[in-house]
């Protein structure tokens, strides 16, 4: 080995030595700039402690308002449309016409079924006199007796129909929709109007299981449109569900009640219904924002010597921000309230003055 190649080796081992070092001093100024969590160290947090305390409070319930009634009108006979006599957001009374349909071949037929009804007459009459004198068949007094009322049941039929060309309204109500136009041809169960009627509104809100018992069928309670804060109508239960929503196992509670005399509220408006809570017995309130976990496994964080740990609970009702606890927790206890980033079962806690 010459000299030559001897100091190349000696330089190459240099260089990987020096690597390796800067390699070992970046890996230890790293480490030292990672955040290395102490789970000994207390979190600080702020609690509450808990006493019981008889609750008087108003409850809210958002509902959706509905007619009472809603139909599509269509024609019970066929024919084609000679005249259309509402528009779309036209209040109209029980009774009164809509559409006019072509009704000119049924009056012919009427007057065909007069004029052989007036035939049928004038031989029953015939055939009586000479029944009487014994000069013709029994029989034959008898058909055209039968054939003047198959031909007076014909003309009834018909009048029926012709009555039936003019289309009205089987209520009071608004026009919200019309679906054929003057010209166009009209069949029964093809729709010409709809009609809605919203001087009584149903509305319908969601509760749960533990809420569901609040409201009694036949009973009166207070309900505001959102639009209009300042009315207030009077609903009365109409239905209470016999049984909840599969998915989210709320029971459905309907209200009927009368519009505002000018029909302010509309359907599909959003509403709330209040009803005046209150409890015999005392009960323990805590803020909502304390609680952790789910609906269905709702859990506190309680303090003792000390540490922080969770808690099981049942909850009763909510309101506002306010929840009911009805097990879990007594007078005296200490829920932590605020401070739960990194917060843990077990955790030290340091309480803030």
């Amino acid at each position: 080995m010459n000299k030559k190649t001897l100091i190349w080796i000696v330089v190459i081992i240099a260089l990987l030595a020096i690597t390796i070092l800067q390699l070992r001093k970046n890996k230890e100024v790293t480490l030292k700039r990672i955040y290395h969590y102490d789970k000994n160290v207390p979190i600080s947090i702020q609690v509450d402690t808990l006493t019981s305390q008889k609750l008087t409070y108003k409850s809210s319930y958002t509902g959706t308002f509905l007619p009472e009634r809603e139909t599509k009108i269509s024609a019970s006979v066929p024919g084609k449309i000679v005249s259309v006599l509402v528009k779309e957001g036209d209040h109209i009374q029980k009774g009164q016409p809509l559409i006019q349909l072509d009704k000119s071949s049924l009056e012919l037929q009427l007057k065909q079924a007069e004029v052989n009804i007036k035939g049928l007459k004038d031989d029953v009459k015939r055939y009586s006199v000479l029944n009487k004198a014994d000069a013709i068949q029994g029989v034959k007094l008898e058909k055209a007796t039968l054939g003047l009322q198959a031909a007076e049941l014909q003309k009834a039929i018909l009048q029926d129909k012709i009555n039936k060309t003019t289309i009205r309204a089987p209520y009071d109500g608004i026009i919200t929709m019309k679906f054929r136009e003057k010209g166009e041809y009209a069949a029964p169960g093809i729709p010409l109007f709809q009609l809605v009627d919203i001087s009584t509104l149903k509305f319908t809100i969601h509760v749960s299981e533990n809420e569901v018992i609040l409201f009694q069928k036949g009973k009166t309670y207070l309900v505001s449109p959102n639009v209009f804060p300042g009315d207030i109508l009077k609903g009365k239960v109409s239905m209470v569900s016999a049984e909840s929503n599969k998915m989210s196992h709320d029971f459905p509670v309907q209200f009927t009640m009368k519009n505002t005399p000018d029909l302010e509220v509309k359907a599909g408006m959003f509403g709330n219904v209040y009803i005046e809570r209150g409890e015999n017995e005392e009960s323990i309130v805590i803020e909502a924002s304390s609680i952790v976990g789910s609906n269905i496994h709702p859990q506190v964080y309680l303090v003792k010597n000390g540490k922080a740990r969770l808690h099981d609970i049942t909850i009763s009702s909510r309101f506002e921000n306010k929840t009911v606890v009805s097990k879990g927790l007594k007078d005296g206890d200490i829920i932590v309230t605020t401070g739960f980033i990194n917060l843990f079962d077990g955790a030290n806690v340091l309480i803030k003055k």
